[in-house]
C-alpha cells in the first residue's frame, strides 16, 4: 500500500557505483592522503565512549601538542574543519563588550573579522599589503588605540602565499592586556611555530593540509590566560556544540570523568591519528625542512618559466603554498583546467584579495617532494605552451 505513494523515484546517480578519479592535488588544500592513513579512516566503527576510541583521543590530543609544541592541557580536536575552529575560539574567547583586532594579509583574516560581526562583538581591522605581511610597529600602535581583548592574525595565508612572522607578538600584546589567536590551519608542519615559547593563547589548524588527512577536523588549543578568560564568561558561548567546556570534558581536559557531548566522527579521529603518527615519526624539523627545500625548488622553477612570485621577499613565503602572478594576456582558469584535464593535476587560482591575479600551488605532507615539484611545473609549460598556441 505504501509504495502507491511514492512520487520520487529513486536517483539514477545513485544506483550508478561510486566513481572518484585519480588526481595529484597540488592547490591550497585538500592534500592527497596517503595509504596509511585512508586504511585508517576505513576502520570498523567503533562507540564514540568506547575506552579504545577515548585511548586514541588521548593520542590526538598529545600529538597536536607536539605539532603545536604545546603543554596546554585544553588541547584537543574539534568535529569540523578549520572554520569550525576559527569560530570556536572566537565565541569562547569574546563575549559583548570585548574588542577583537584582526590582522588582514588575505582572506582568513577578513573571515575572521566578519564572524565577529556576525556574532555582534567589535572588531577592529589592520590590513597589510597585497602580497605582504604585517609588521610590529602596526600592531602596537592598533593595540594601543583599539585596546582589543583578542588580536587575530594568520600565520599562514593561503590566499595570498604569505608567511606571517610572530616573534614578539605574543609578548606584546600580553603587555597590552590582549590575548593573541592564530590560525595556522595552512602552515602547521611546514613552518616553524611554538605556540608555548611565541606566547600564542590559542592555536588552531586544520587536518587536510599538511597532515594529509580527510578534511572535517579541526586541532585547536588553548593557552591558562585563553583558559582562564573563558571561565570568567558573565554568558555562556552562543553555540552548544563549540563551547569549549563541554568538549573540554569531553576530551578529558578538565580533570572530571567524560560524559557525552556529541557523536563525534571516530574514523576522521582515526585518520587524524595517524596523520599526526607520521608527523612525529618524521619529525618536526624533517618536515619543515623539506616544505622549504621543496618550496624553494619550485619557487626556482616558476621564475626559470619566466613567471613572477607573488610574494617578493622570500622570508616571507608560505613554504606549503606557493602563489605566482597570472602572465599577462593569460586566462588563469585555461591554465586550471588544462592540468586537470591533460595531466591529472590540481592547481587553483586566487581567492579572496588574489582573485585572478595569482595561481596557487600547493606542497604539502606527503605532496611536498622533488618529483612533484617536477611534475607540476612540466605541467605549467604544457600549459602555457598551450593557451599561447591558442590565442595564435
Amino acid at each position: 500500500m505504501a509504495t502507491s505513494l511514492l512520487r520520487i523515484p529513486p536517483p539514477r546517480g545513485l544506483l550508478r557505483p561510486l566513481a572518484v578519479p585519480e588526481r595529484l592535488l597540488l592547490g591550497p588544500g585538500p592534500s592527497n592522503v596517503p595509504p596509511r592513513i585512508l586504511a585508517a579512516g576505513g576502520r570498523q566503527l567503533l562507540g564514540h565512549m568506547h575506552p579504545e576510541v577515548l585511548q586514541v583521543m588521548d593520542e590526538i590530543k598529545a600529538g597536536i601538542q607536539y605539532a603545536f609544541q604545546t603543554q596546554n592541557r585544553l588541547t584537543l580536536a574539534i568535529s569540523g574543519t578549520g572554520h569550525c575552529a576559527m569560530e570556536a575560539a572566537l565565541l569562547n574567547l569574546l563575549e559583548h563588550g570585548d574588542t577583537t583586532l584582526v590582522a588582514i594579509n588575505g582572506i582568513w583574516g577578513q573571515r575572521a573579522a566578519d564572524i565577529a560581526r556576525r556574532l555582534v562583538w567589535g572588531s577592529r581591522r589592520q590590513p597589510a599589503s597585497p602580497g605582504g605581511s604585517l609588521l610590529s610597529f602596526c600592531f602596537t600602535q592598533a593595540l594601543v588605540r583599539h585596546k582589543p581583548s583578542v588580536l587575530f592574525i594568520t600565520h599562514g595565508e593561503s590566499s595570498t602565499g604569505v608567511l606571517q612572522p610572530l616573534e614578539g607578538l605574543g609578548e606584546l600584546c600580553h603587555r597590552h592586556g590582549c590575548l593573541l589567536l592564530v590560525d595556522a590551519v595552512a602552515s602547521l608542519g611546514g613552518a616553524p611555530i611554538f605556540m608555548d615559547q611565541q606566547e600564542i593563547d590559542v592555536l588552531y589548524s586544520g587536518s587536510q593540509k599538511v597532515l594529509n588527512a580527510p578534511p572535517g577536523s579541526a586541532l585547536i588549543s588553548f593557552s591558562e590566560q585563553a583558559r582562564e578568560k573563558m571561565l570568567r564568561r558573565k554568558t555562556k558561548p552562543t553555540s552548544f556544540y563549540l563551547d569549549m567546556g563541554c568538549l573540554a570534558n569531553y576530551w578529558g581536559c578538565d580533570g572530571e570523568p567524560r560524559r557525552y557531548h556529541h557523536t563525534a566522527p571516530i574514523n576522521s579521529f582515526f585518520s587524524l591519528r595517524e596523520g599526526l603518527a607520521l608527523l612525529a615519526e618524521l619529525g618536526l624539523e624533517s618536515s619543515w625542512e623539506r616544505h622549504q627545500a621543496n618550496c624553494a625548488q619550485l619557487c626556482q622553477g616558476l621564475c626559470d618559466l619566466g613567471l613572477e612570485l607573488f610574494v617578493k621577499e622570500e622570508k616571507a613565503r608560505l613554504p606549503t603554498i606557493t602563489t605566482v602572478r597570472v602572465p599577462k594576456g593569460y586566462d588563469w582558469k585555461e591554465i586550471t583546467t588544462f592540468l586537470m584535464d591533460n595531466h591529472a593535476i590540481e592547481i587553483a587560482g586566487g581567492l579572496g584579495p588574489s582573485v585572478g591575479k595569482v595561481l596557487r600551488i600547493g606542497l604539502m605532507g606527503c605532496n611536498s617532494t622533488s618529483n612533484n615539484v617536477d611534475r607540476v611545473l612540466r605541467a605549467l609549460q604544457d600549459a602555457l605552451g598551450h593557451c599561447q598556441r591558442s590565442r595564435l
